[in-house]
């Protein structure tokens, strides 16, 4: 049984309502379902009589009228309703039966701790490939967002129905890892690394240990392959501390070598979508849509690393993914329509391709941003942050804004052990509950059955109201591409629960069943935030 029945079943009934007056035809927009802005409108309000107004040619608060009649004979006063108004312009306002509300939390026990949404009648394969940083350096907190953001994005997809598959793709081709390796070999003779290198000290730390193995600094080619897989070590441990795992770690390297790069090239101009210009090769990327044709094969015989990517995305879609999402960094504007002009010339669909460009996350203590740079080692890395505030407030900091918004991660309020901290907000949320489960002992494992005769209080309803709409939100966030939501749910959860737990005693509640009753809606809001949470990829503590 779906958690989502009881909301499902009012918009249904709204829905029929409003065709049953237009002889069982289609209403074209389907009637809202909302919650209205303040308690006294109605439990839930819908706009069903002013969308039918024009086609019946009639006043918007007559059709309500008419409306409410039809609605209050489906639905059953008392069994669901306790009364349906009529406001303002032609609103219909529901106000739900406490026989309604203990239906509604019988199925969400009922599910247990399936408490996410029906999988989608139309799922997809879906690569997602984020934080691809080149691998000359450690994993900075610009990285971490977008470790943060991609794997919130999977794990989100996956709760809908999709089938979905996580990538990292490691650049280890190209002048940026080749000035990597310069700057290691000259550390290792005891040099100064180039002025376009890489001069952080774990470039020193990089050297001595390359050193050690008894590689000679003049084979630049060993000191890039080492120096390429020490780094990678050590990022895949971050990311592993983080909680951020990948199926494929995909090599740009390998692309060459498997002969891919010259596969896709041959493709590009067997369909006529390259040409050759100044001695250059080009591919027409504005037969589709792009501002101007670029350049794949410079002058000198250089692969630019369009040329690489087009191999690649060709590549992802070869292996059978019906859509690509690439989690990109803030400079990556330019890459989207060219990508999609050379999927698209690959006689692939461009609309596969779907690019998420994140904004930059800084870090501030004291009011005071800090400066992040790879090369000079003025930066700061995920694993510090992590050793600062934790993985949790990490992920949750790094994830309560939206991607295209830049984030200013304050340290202070991550530290800190109070209701301002959003995160420690929410999971004090789940502690507190864990701790009154606990206390009740016997009572909370027999608690489940709805009581009859007790009129729930309004923190109750309101409690019940938003851990239905746990569905509801986490399909939309995943079509969004919006774990913030999340951050925004949960967070009204735990508000929720507060206000419920201020306003009405637990744990030796007089009335008959009222104990029991409040103990089950405990339990059902502690496995909605451990979900809500869990897409996020930050822990549900028993205490704190």
């Amino acid at each position: 049984m779906s958690a989502t029945d009881s909301i499902s079943e009012l918009r249904l009934a709204v829905s029929q309502a409003a065709r049953a007056l237009r002889d069982g035809e289609p209403t074209g927009t389907e009637p809202s379902l909302e919650r209205p802005p303040k308690p006294e409108l109605g439990d839930y309000s819908s706009n069903a009589a002013m969308l039918l107004a024009a086609p019946l040619g009639e006043n918007p608060r007559a059709v309500a009228e008419r409306l409410r009649g039809e609605l209050e004979a489906s639905l059953g006063v008392e069994e669901s309703v306790e009364r349906i108004e009529v406001a303002g312009p032609g609103f219909l306002n529901l106000f739900l039966s406490d026989a309604w509300y203990r239906r509604a939390m019988a199925r969400l026990a009922a599910a247990g701790e399936g408490l996410g949404p029906e999988p989608t009648s139309t799922p997809e394969r879906i690569l997602v490939e984020f934080v691809s940083a080149n691998p000359t350096g450690p994993l900075h907190v610009g990285g971490g967002r977008h470790a943060a953001y991609g794997d919130a994005i999977v794990r989100m997809l996956d709760a809908v129905g999709h089938e979905v598959e996580r990538e990292f793709y490691v650049n280890d081709a190209g002048g940026q890892v080749e000035r990597f390796a310069l700057s290691i070999a000259a550390r290792m003779s005891g040099g100064e690394p180039p002025e376009d290198g890489y001069s952080g000290e774990y470039v020193t730390e990089l050297a001595q240990e390359i050193a050690a193995e008894g590689i000679d600094p003049a084979d630049t080619e060993a000191v890039r392959a080492r120096g390429v897989e020490l780094v990678l070590e050590r990022v895949r441990a971050t990311l592993d501390r983080f909680g951020v795992h990948f199926d494929t770690w995909f090599s740009e390297r390998d692309l060459y070598r498997r002969g891919e790069v010259e596969e896709a090239l041959a493709e590009l101009e067997k369909r006529g979508h390259s040409y050759s210009s100044d001695g250059a090769l080009w591919l027409r990327t504005t037969e589709f849509g792009d501002d101007k044709d670029r350049v794949l094969i410079r002058a000198n015989g250089e692969p630019t690393y369009l040329a690489a990517d087009v191999a690649y995305h060709w590549d992802k879609l070869e292996r059978g993914f019906g859509r690509l999402i690439d989690v990109l960094g803030a400079d990556h504007h330019g890459y989207v329509p060219r990508m999609r002009a050379a999927i698209a010339a690959l006689g692939g669909d461009p609309e596969a391709f779907e690019a998420l460009i994140m904004r930059l996350v800084h870090i501030v203590e004291e009011g005071e941003r800090s400066q992040m740079s790879k090369r000079s080692g003025d930066f700061v890395s995920l694993d510090e942050l992590l050793d600062d505030i934790g993985v949790d407030a990490a992920r949750w900091f790094m994830l309560w804004r939206s991607h295209d918004t830049t984030v200013d991660l304050d340290l202070d309020l991550a530290r800190r052990e109070s209701s301002d901290n959003p995160v420690y907000y929410v999971q004090y949320a789940h502690a507190r509950i864990a701790s009154i489960l606990r206390k009740a002992g016997d009572s909370a494992a027999a608690a489940g059955t709805p009581t009859p005769g007790t009129p729930l209080e309004p923190a109750e309803k309101a409690l019940v109201k938003r851990l239905l709409e746990f569905p509801d939100e986490v399909r939309e966030a995943a079509a969004r591409r919006a774990p913030h939501r999340i951050c925004a749910y949960s967070t009204a959860v735990a508000a929720d629960f507060h206000a419920f737990y201020r306003d009405c005693q637990v744990v030796g509640a007089e009335g008959e069943g009222v104990e029991a009753s409040r103990l089950a809606l405990c339990l059902l809001t502690k496995r909605t935030i451990a979900a809500a949470l869990g897409l996020l990829g930050v822990s549900a503590p028993e205490q704190m």
